[in-house]
């Protein structure tokens, strides 16, 4: 989750940590001023809206074939609850599937518990009935941001925003999600104070774990031991500018790699598109830059929509024979709708010319991608509002079996007009959180999630589907 309050409050952060906040030491060195700044990120976060759509709202609970997308269930929605920005987990060697979603307004899971909290859950059969919603971790604090990983034993990881100071933390299953360990900071050593948006990597035996993550500036986190302790992170950046993490993947030979795009403190002016990587199992990373947008286009049409909601994102992936691919989103226009971009690499620092997919006069946002089960094979997710109506937002998937010489016709995956009030014929009035996910099963089966939404402000709902 992006927000205004997070460029604002990071601007603090820099000031704070060459010189003094109303004549006392630095952040950094003040307790009593991270606990104020605590409290200022905490009043400044997106909340619930207040409104509920529970009973205006159609759940499915067994799938049935889509009317619009060949091969692929219609779309369903997790429930009536306001959820956003989820993930899906997807076990490289079975039926099981997994789920995560940041639930705003729900039943609280114990009388001091915050909102919004992470949801989990499970499903046996391969995304066709799921079990009973269970919460990941309870606590005190506020929830956000989750990601979801399976090791080649089953093994579940999972990173999540658990408020700001330290912020991001890290809890693992070793029984398919019944119980989790206690979640520990990513963060070792004590620096950063505090950390934001974390993007979670594994090698596929679950041992080497990366988080990327930001404080202002980019960082990772390694571990070796698959999660039971991290080192110190490594800064990869060295400038004042505000780092998104919003892709990461590990190849078959070990090489690490994050997708990251940094803005200004404010969001104006341009925006550095790069891939950070790492052939030495995160002992040190280098940053490429790969491409740059223009200034992101504004959206006043939406209630509560922040002034870069819409900048760009990348995603990445890592297919069999190690090549990297990644899509991204870009303008060479200031305030330009952003268009979408695809680029591969066999280590992460030459790239190939960009080449774009969509059309280029049309908004398209938060790409998700996933590599398939044979050399080649990518599948590409993204949202966009081709009828150019604000209010027109459709999730759609291409897939390629060449690396991306060539590519498949558009899917069409949110393929309802109804089902809830923020739905038409168009689509959905808005993509409901900045970030979205997709997995591919050993079988080739996609699982696709993401969030539909009326505004910014919601209430929306995590919607979902799977196909091939």
């Amino acid at each position: 989750m992006r927000t205004k309050a997070r460029l604002l409050t990071a601007a603090l952060l820099v000031g704070a940590t060459v010189g003094c906040i109303a004549g006392r030491p630095a952040l950094e060195r003040d307790s009593e001023e991270a606990r104020e700044l605590e409290e200022e990120m905490t009043e400044a976060k997106r909340s619930w809206s207040g409104i509920s759509y529970a009973d205006r709202t159609t759940v499915e609970r067994t799938p049935r074939a889509s009317e619009a997308a060949d091969g692929f269930d219609a779309e369903r929605v997790w429930g009536g609850s306001d959820d956003w920005e989820p993930a899906v987990g997807v076990d490289p060697n079975g039926t099981y599937v997994y789920q995560m979603t940041t639930r705003y307004g729900g039943t609280p899971a114990c009388p001091n518990c915050a909102d919004p909290a992470l949801i989990f859950r499970r499903s046996s059969d391969g995304g066709a009935t799921w079990d009973a919603d269970q919460y990941l971790y309870t606590s005190a604090g506020t929830q956000n941001d989750p990601e979801i990983e399976v090791a080649s034993d089953g093994s579940l990881y999972a990173v999540f925003m658990h408020n700001y100071l330290p912020g991001i933390k890290f809890t693992r299953s070793r029984d398919r999600g019944q119980t989790w360990t206690r979640p520990i900071p990513v963060v070792a050593g004590g620096r950063p104070r505090w950390s934001d948006k974390p993007i979670l990597a594994i090698s596929r035996d679950g041992r080497d774990v990366y988080v990327g993550f930001n404080a202002s500036s980019a960082y990772v986190a390694t571990s070796h031991d698959s999660g039971d302790s991290f080192l110190a992170p490594v800064k990869t950046s060295n400038d004042a500018r505000y780092w998104f993490h919003s892709a990461g993947a590990v190849g078959s030979n070990g090489n690490a790699f994050f997708g990251a795009a940094d803005y200004s403190q404010d969001y104006t002016g341009d925006v550095n598109i790069s891939v950070i990587s790492s052939s030495d199992r995160g002992a040190t990373w280098k940053t490429t830059r790969i491409d740059a947008s223009r200034a992101v286009p504004a959206c006043p049409w939406s209630p509560g929509c922040y002034y870069g909601f819409f900048g760009p994102s990348i995603a990445l992936a890592v297919d069999a024979s190690g090549l990297v691919m990644v899509a991204y989103t870009s303008s060479d226009v200031d305030g330009a709708p952003q268009r979408l971009f695809v680029r591969t690499s066999r280590d992460g620092v030459t790239w190939s010319p960009r080449q774009e997919l969509g059309e280029s006069e049309v908004a398209h946002g938060f790409p998700a991608l996933a590599a398939g089960p044979t050399a080649g094979d990518f599948r590409l997710a993204w949202q966009d509002d081709r009828d150019q109506s604000n209010s027109g937002w459709n999730t759609w998937l291409r897939q390629t079996t060449d690396g991306g010489v060539t590519w498949g016709a558009d899917t069409k995956l949110s393929d309802l007009s109804t089902g809830a009030p923020y739905k038409s014929a168009n689509g959905y009035n808005f993509p409901y959180g900045d970030y979205f996910e997709i997995g591919v099963d050993n079988a080739g089966m996609n699982h696709i999630i993401w969030g539909e939404g009326s505004n910014y402000n919601g209430p929306g709902g995590t919607w979902y589907t799977r196909g091939q």
